[in-house]
């Protein structure tokens, strides 16, 4: 159960890049954020929040393992945020770049509530919660521009 759930956490090892491991997730993100727009929203939804409940358990196991609170190599938290930036988008290129960056932003970022509920939530809570909140920032973003730039 330790290895499955550090394997998840690490999104599959991307979490072990040398080079900003945040970054490494959300790239990884993106890959299963475009199999979102193959499936209905609905459907879509139902993965986002199976994605963000296994990334719950699994950082809280990982947390324990590397002896760490949000520790570097986790992150499936980056991968469930990038799925829920990219939800209802069109998958393409400029708009999965925008997603990328806007996310990325957010996540440092960590506009209220999203450093609340980082700090304040325990284990895998924390770790996932803030960035589930900058996914919907970096969407809310988006669908902006779908409706009223593009």
């Amino acid at each position: 159960m330790n290895r499955a759930a550090v394997f998840i956490a690490t999104g599959g090892g991307a979490g072990y890049s040398p080079w900003a491991p945040g970054t490494a997730g959300s790239l990884v993100g993106i890959l299963p954020a475009l199999l979102l727009s193959q499936i209905s929203p609905i459907a879509g939804l139902g993965l986002i929040i199976a994605v963000t409940l296994a990334g719950v358990w699994a950082s809280s196991v990982a947390e324990k393992h590397f002896d760490k609170k949000d520790a570097s190599p986790i992150v499936i938290d980056e991968i469930a945020g990038q799925m829920i930036t990219l939800w209802l988008v069109p998958p393409s290129v400029g708009f999965v770049v925008a997603g990328f960056l806007l996310f990325r932003f957010f996540d440092i970022l960590k506009p209220f509530p999203a450093r609340q509920l980082q700090d304040n939530l325990p284990g895998g809570w924390g770790v996932m919660m803030d960035d589930v909140a900058a996914g919907i920032y970096a969407n809310l973003c988006l669908q902006i521009a779908l409706r009223f730039i593009v």
